[in-house]
Formats: structure tokens, C-alpha cells, sequence
């Protein structure tokens, strides 16, 4: 069993969905943000950072949402997560994965202007594609949980960036996106 340590709402979603997808056991250990000093006390011995997610596997930490997503769809080939065998769709997911977690997570950071810029990128980048590359991989869970915090509040209704809006209700229909935003929302959101 994998310990998980998240924060509901956070990084940590993309890798929550990414356990309920692959059907991992796991038990979460929440981080509260607002009150680091009740983290528990072995976690910063994992993750000096202090960075959620942090998944333990046999007493090991694997930190960043793009290594614990690559972990899960390669420790559970069956959940077919990644296109295993196929060397230019594989190279495409590590691009998207880099993209992400490059370029699109911290562009807020720059400003509303920027975001949407950045935003207005992915969504041109997706096309009409039903997923980033061609089936559903975790390319998809981690675009998703990005445009699920920050993105859809740029888009100016739906209009804005029509090919992540169709992106995002698809991936509202998976049962594990459903299941973590019903458990991460029992337990309270407390973003900064």
C-alpha cells in the first residue's frame, strides 16, 4: 500500500486521480498549507521540499506530479496511462508532461495577460484532438487538473479556449475524476 501525502485542489489531484484510475491502494495523509507545522513529522524527512504530492513506495518517496504519474502508468501497464511500445506517442506525452508543468503551471505567476496567452497555447496545441495524444494518458490528468484550478476562470465563459473546455467535461465523465472531486471536496479545499 502507498502512502500518499496531498492537499485537496492542489498538485496533488492529478496524482490522486492518476491512484483511482490505476486502482492502487493508498492511504492519503493530507498537508494543510495554512498549518505546515502540523505537518506529520516523517514527511519532511521524505520531501525536504515540503511539496505535495508525494507518493511512498516501499519507503521511498517519488515527488513531482509528472514522476508520480509516470510511476503509476508504469507500475499498472494495464490501466493503459501510456502508450507503451508506440516511441513518438511516448515522446509526446513527455512533452506534454514538460509543457504542463513548465510553462503552463507557473504562468499565472506572470499575470492574467500571460496565463491566458499560455492557456490560449495549450488550447490551440490540443486542437480537436479527443486527448493530447490521440488516447487518454496522463498527459490528460495532468492538463486537467491545471485547467480545472486556473484555466477555466480565463476562459470568459466558454468561449475562450474551446479545446480545453471539451477536454475538461470529457475528463468530468471519468469515474476517477469524479471520485477524487467528491472525496477531495468532503475534505475541504484550503488552497492559498
Amino acid at each position: 500500500m502507498y502512502t500518499f501525502y496531498q492537499s485537496p485542489g492542489s498538485s496533488s489531484m492529478a496524482v490522486h486521480i492518476g491512484l483511482h484510475e490505476v486502482g492502487a491502494p493508498f492511504q492519503t495523509k493530507r498537508i494543510v498549507f495554512a498549518e505546515r507545522d502540523k505537518d506529520p513529522p516523517e514527511f519532511r524527512s521524505l520531501n525536504p521540499e515540503g511539496k505535495v504530492p508525494t507518493l511512498v513506495v516501499d519507503g521511498r518517496p517519488i515527488t513531482e506530479v509528472a514522476a508520480c504519474l509516470y510511476y503509476l502508468a508504469h507500475t499498472y501497464p494495464d490501466a493503459k496511462l501510456f502508450p507503451f511500445g508506440d516511441v513518438e506517442a511516448s515522446a509526446q506525452v513527455i512533452s506534454w508532461m514538460s509543457f504542463v508543468a513548465s510553462t503552463v503551471h507557473p504562468a499565472r505567476r506572470q499575470g492574467e495577460d500571460h496565463a491566458r496567452m499560455i492557456y490560449g497555447i495549450a488550447d490551440r496545441r490540443l486542437g480537436h484532438q479527443t486527448w493530447a495524444v490521440g488516447r487518454y494518458s496522463i498527459a490528460d490528468i495532468h492538463l486537467f487538473r491545471l485547467f480545472w484550478r486556473f484555466g477555466r476562470g480565463l476562459a470568459e465563459g466558454t468561449a475562450g479556449f474551446p479545446n480545453l473546455m471539451r477536454h475538461y467535461e470529457q475528463m468530468m465523465q471519468r469515474p476517477a475524476v469524479k471520485k477524487t472531486l467528491e472525496i477531495e471536496a468532503a475534505e475541504g479545499y484550503a488552497l492559498p
